[in-house]
């Protein structure tokens, strides 16, 4: 009896000793197919092998007990799911009882206050990965493709620190969001927690050093509704009142077995993301996870405490001897900048954003000749695809060998760097390494007004021509453009270069004035003093051949033959000393003004734009500055909000006369400084057809 009573006491102990060996911290339990429950207390694999979160990407389990998504690097991505598929729904009950709950604790570490990005979220999914998807604002979960299809079956609680996806709905970083099936929030609200009875709403940052966040999201089955509420980590208690509350019938989006887990991703902006403890519950309430049993907010230090003495002198010795280096380091490189001040060019102070030159070639696949959308005078334009992003760009390669591509190099960062309008190709950066010199702009798909106006190749195998609609849109963005430049900016700008090969076409058929490689840029009411002939031979104004100074008003001369190339499909000069405005003129004084309609159009436009257009072409190709209007005008009467003045004058100048002079101009400007191409490209298409005067 006695021996009977010691072996069942041993047994016990026995139980006893797996019980604490084994589950000293988490647990997990499937009580049945539906109701599956676990609690990790820390994420410590030397402790408890039985953590074994499915893991992808930059997600790893630190040594110290947490599980981190991400690190602090740009453009990655960790998810970490518990491995089994968990029934959400069960189909014997007609999806009316299912509920969850869980409790986590997180931590978002960023370079300094204000400096990290992007965020992670609870995720409730079909499958542990996600090809395709993207960083940054979709937190590698969906791309900008997929973004809000049905079909994701995805339900998401974003933790943010960063303006959301929608800016127009989702304005507010540092924020948490309920997601359906895409990033664009269903519900947002600024982090922050309810104290006492519920009343006094307290707002907090959810990233930061040392200050860990405690979140609870609970979906309520039988009353279809989620909720989400969050504290700082020293509250012990759960605040009795939610952030968030949102109804919603969940059956309606997710599938009958799905994956919880997290996601994060860093973009730019890099934070690194950290779970501390987890518990989850189907049709119960998550277990309370033991606060005391997590790893400290200082957790990132406590690698050190283990450190051997001498290890932390040699340590405290090496850092010393780092910082003097540094230190010195620096107080070279500060007298190198005061030494070398006075030969450092303008625009290399004061720029727009510089790419690194390993981007940019990997972008364009190593600069391959493949990925060449255009080549001029200084260099190509390459299509590329920048590897972080996934963002298309146009990288336009100039020789520095040339001191006139140098030129253009510095003048479009000095002009288009700082210039933002809708009408204009936005410059996002610029890379200067050796002989190279690289601009990047934005892609725009459908390529140059030139390429779309000629190119029959394009016609034949498309089917399709520029329609009138389309080409009066394009003029008035063009002077829209052109009105910013010359009016609207802080200072005037003088495009000199104005062609239909300049001017590029982006995804909605909208007009970006481009190649901004010969602007002149002065202070408003002042005079240039530019006596340097540039630009392409049809295009520039007579007085700037006699003076060689630029004004708004040999834009606008630019301009005017530019409407008249639109409305007729003839480029500005031909064979056979052909000058449009001269054969545009010739008609206009025969009464047959609409004779020179581009015959692709047919009877397919307005005859009362036409008129317009063609008569305000004429108008601003003045052959006498004063004559011509402003672009401020111009929009005026593109717009009918004035008449524009009528060209009955124009019978009192000798066309004779007037024809002769344009083709001495043409005959004196056509020497061997003029090559006529009319290459186009998808951005800012640099001129080969340009003349190469000087600046």
């Amino acid at each position: 009896m006695a021996s009977s009573t010691r072996s069942t006491h041993s047994l016990a102990f026995q139980s006893l000793l797996f019980l604490i060996f084994f589950f000293p911290v988490n647990s997990v339990s499937q009580l049945s197919e539906n109701h599956v429950e676990f609690i990790y207390n820390g994420f410590n694999e030397t402790e408890n092998n039985s953590i074994q979160l499915t893991r992808v990407g930059a997600s790893i389990f630190k040594p110290y007990g947490v599980l981190r998504l991400t690190n602090r690097l740009n453009g990655v991505s960790g998810q970490a799911f518990y491995p089994d598929k968990i029934q959400m729904f069960d189909i014997n009950s007609s999806k009316t009882d299912s509920s969850f709950s869980t409790h986590f604790v997180f931590a978002i570490h960023t370079p300094s206050p204000g400096q990290g990005g992007f965020g992670f979220a609870f995720t409730i999914a079909p499958s542990t990965k996600f090809p395709g998807a993207e960083n940054e604002h979709y937190m590698g979960i969906f791309n900008s493709s997929n973004d809000g299809w049905p079909s994701n079956h995805v339900f998401a609680v974003e933790f943010d620190t960063v303006n959301g996806l929608n800016e127009k709905a989702d304005t507010q970083g540092n924020h948490v969001g309920i997601n359906i099936n895409s990033m664009v929030s269903k519900k947002l609200e600024p982090a922050a927690y309810y104290k006492g009875n519920g009343t006094d709403k307290e707002e907090f940052q959810l990233e930061g050093h040392g200050n860990p966040v405690q979140a609870w999201i609970e979906y309520d089955g039988a009353n279809k509704v989620v909720t989400v509420t969050i504290s700082p980590f020293h509250i012990e208690m759960k605040p009795s009142t939610p952030l968030l509350t949102y109804p919603v019938d969940l059956s309606d989006f997710l599938l009958e077995s799905m994956y919880v887990g997290f996601s994060a991703s860093t973009g730019s902006k890099a934070s690194a993301h950290y779970i501390l403890g987890w518990s989850f519950s189907m049709n119960g309430s998550a277990p309370p996870l033991n606060l005391s049993k997590l790893p400290i907010p200082g957790f990132e230090s406590t690698r050190s405490s283990s450190l051997k003495p001498h290890i932390k002198i040699l340590i405290a010795v090496f850092s010393a001897l780092t910082i003097v280096l540094l230190g010195v380091l620096i107080c070279l490189k500060m007298y190198r900048r005061f030494t070398q001040f006075e030969i450092l060019e303008d625009w290399e102070l004061d720029c727009p954003h510089r790419f690194r030159y390993r981007d940019l070639y990997k972008a364009t696949k190593g600069f391959k000749e493949s990925e060449v959308i255009g080549v001029g005078g200084f260099g190509a334009v390459y299509k590329g695809v920048l590897p972080a992003s996934g963002i298309e760009v146009a990288v336009k390669k100039i020789s520095r060998n040339s001191i006139q591509g140098m030129r253009e190099f510095a003048a479009e960062i000095e002009s288009l760097g700082r210039l933002r309008h809708k009408h204009l190709i936005n410059l996002q950066g610029w890379c200067k390494r050796k002989c190279d010199l690289l601009l990047v702009y934005d892609y725009i798909p459908n390529g140059s007004l030139d390429f779309l106006l000629f190119d029959d190749m394009r016609t034949r195998q498309q089917g399709s021509i520029l329609s009138w609609e389309e080409r009066f849109n394009i003029i008035k963005g063009i002077a829209s453009g052109l009105l910013y430049l010359h009016e609207e900016w802080e200072q005037v700008v003088i495009h000199r270069d104005i062609k239909s090969s300049n001017v590029l076409i982006d995804k909605d058929m909208n007009a970006r004035l481009g190649d901004f490689g010969l602007a002149r840029l002065f202070d408003h009411g002042k005079i240039s003093h530019t006596t340097n002939v540039v630009g392409t031979i049809g295009y520039i104004a007579p007085e700037l051949a006699r003076t060689g100074k630029v004004s708004a008003c040999t834009d606008v001369f630019a301009y005017g033959v530019l409407l008249l190339e639109i409305a007729t499909g003839r480029r500005p000069i031909d064979t056979d000393n052909f000058i449009l405005v001269d054969w545009v003129l010739e008609f206009q004084q025969l009464g047959q003004i609409l004779d020179v309609v581009d015959p692709k159009l047919g009877s397919s436009y307005v005859v009362e734009e036409m008129e317009l257009v063609l008569g305000l072409g004429l108008i601003c190709s003045h052959q006498k500055p004063e004559a011509r209007p402003t672009m401020r005008q111009v929009l005026k009467y593109l717009n009918e909000d004035d008449l524009p003045p009528a060209i009955d004058n124009w019978s009192l100048v000798d066309y004779s006369q007037h024809s002769d002079t344009n083709s001495r101009f043409l005959e004196i400007m056509s020497a061997d400084t003029i090559r006529n191409s009319h290459l186009s490209f998808s951005v800012g298409g640099i001129s080969s057809s340009s003349l190469e005067s000087g600046r």
